[in-house]
């Protein structure tokens, strides 16, 4: 028995042995797979645990904390991820399992990042606010609209505006609206609508793939979207499509046929406002009309059409006031004219006009005087500080020396000193009265 026991080994010796089989297996340390995300966990301390699947097979995976801190994205279930890593046993279950060490969204998935960069950056700059949302008008005239010119899109947004209200006159802006020149397309024609006399924009195709509808998470297209002038209805793809211009636009319709819908009221909504404003209408003009009959009935019935002549005593009064107080102004302006007259009639002008110009004279030569007077006295100041000028020059003349016996000699025209003199040098001597030319025959120098 006890031989037969040494056979025997432990489960956990077991799952070791697999492990190292595992970890030594060189085609096993690195591995790329590609499926679907499933079961996805992350755990409270920052490792990822998930299940990787594909039509017909499952693995299980884990990613931790230290790996996952360079994911780019955000894992969730159904996502097709391409992922590296090793294979390996977890011996304490039995199971093998990829140890990922990167990790990255397959084909949709680059492009579903993208798109969630583009959403938070156009977000953080305001393009989604309600506040620069405009309201779409109720009854529109021109509808324009941005698709294909061929589709089940341009049919289905004709056929409904037809149906629910054919007074509306639709404008196609035929444009691409898939592939790469799609993007440019609608925008383009964007633009050219707003120069157009517009009520709203229809602007969206059919459904498809998150590729096919691509053009409409396009940040030059979510732009032109934002500054149209006009208001932009955006249908793109099927409800459950989602794209940047759903969110730029002033509405947002499930679908083609939605927007067509959200764009115009039906002819039987039309019909029964027509009926509410007619019934409002006809209410109005009767209680105006009742206003007015009452208004008549109380006018016939007035003390004053009753009798007139009452009216007419009560406009007598008021001109016999008019009267008494016309009289009472004219008369009291004549009081007035007769004093003024009576007090220039007794004014001494009137009674003895030579007594005035007799006194006007008068004045006169009393002014002539104190003129005279005064230009005399101005007259003989001004005399004095003429003198007094005349004195002073006299003082500082440097010729006043000449009066004394002094000279001045000359030389060239110049004043000149003892040292500036030399033998047969011609000078000129400055008398008072007169000027003497000489010449030079001895210098002598003395000293005083």
């Amino acid at each position: 028995m006890i031989g037969t026991e040494e056979k025997y080994i432990k489960i956990s010796d077991l799952n070791e042995y697999i492990k190292v089989m595992f970890d030594e297996n060189s085609f096993l340390r690195k591995i790329y797979l590609k499926g679907e995300i499933s079961n996805f966990k992350n755990h409270s301390r920052g490792h990822l645990y998930f299940t990787l699947k594909d039509e017909t097979s499952r693995i299980s995976a884990v990613m931790f904390y230290n790996n996952a801190l360079s994911l780019q994205f955000k894992p969730e279930d159904g996502m097709n991820v391409l992922v590296e890593g090793r294979i390996s046993c977890y011996p304490a279950q039995g199971t093998y399992q990829i140890y990922v060490e990167k990790m990255e969204m397959d084909g949709l998935g680059n492009l579903y990042i993208e798109y969630e960069k583009l959403k938070k950056k156009l977000a953080s700059e305001g393009l989604f606010d309600a506040k620069y949302k405009k309201p779409i008008p109720k009854y529109p005239k021109k509808i324009g609209i941005i698709t294909a010119p061929t589709g089940a899109a341009i049919r289905d947004i004709l056929s409904t505006i037809k149906r629910r209200y054919p007074i509306c006159e639709t404008i196609l802006f035929p444009s691409l609206v898939q592939g790469s020149s799609a993007a440019p397309e609608i925008v383009r024609q964007l633009k050219k609508a707003n120069e157009f006399d517009l009520d709203v924009i229809i602007c969206g195709r059919g459904g498809g793939s998150i590729e096919d509808l691509w053009a409409f998470n396009e940040e030059s297209v979510a732009r032109a979207i934002f500054e149209s002038k006009i208001p932009v209805i955006s249908a793109v793809g099927h409800e459950v499509d989602f794209t940047i211009a759903d969110f730029v636009a002033d509405l947002r319709a499930p679908t083609p046929t939605g927007a067509a819908e959200m764009a115009v009221p039906t002819k039987y909504d039309t019909l029964c406002l027509l009926e509410e404003k007619r019934r409002q209408a006809n209410t109005l003009i009767k209680n105006h009309l009742k206003r007015k009959a009452e208004k008549i009935e109380s006018l016939k019935s007035s003390f004053i059409l009753k009798n007139p002549m009452t009216l007419y005593e009560v406009k007598e009064q008021k001109l016999d006031l008019l009267m008494d107080n016309l009289y009472k102004t004219m008369m009291a302006k004549i009081k007035d004219s007769e004093n003024r007259f009576l007090h220039i009639k007794q004014s001494t002008i009137l009674k003895r006009p030579l007594d005035s110009f007799q006194l006007s004279k008068t004045k006169i030569k009393t002014m002539e005087e104190k003129l005279k007077a005064e230009v005399q006295t101005i007259l003989k100041q001004k005399n004095h500080e003429h003198q007094l000028l005349l004195n002073t020059l006299k003082l500082v003349n440097p010729l006043n020396i000449l009066d004394k016996g002094y000279s001045l000699v000359l030389k060239d025209g110049k004043v000149v000193k003892e040292k500036e003199i030399n033998i047969n040098d011609e000078i000129e001597i400055k008398l008072t009265n007169a000027e003497i030319k000489a010449i030079v025959k001895e210098k002598k120098e003395w000293k005083i």
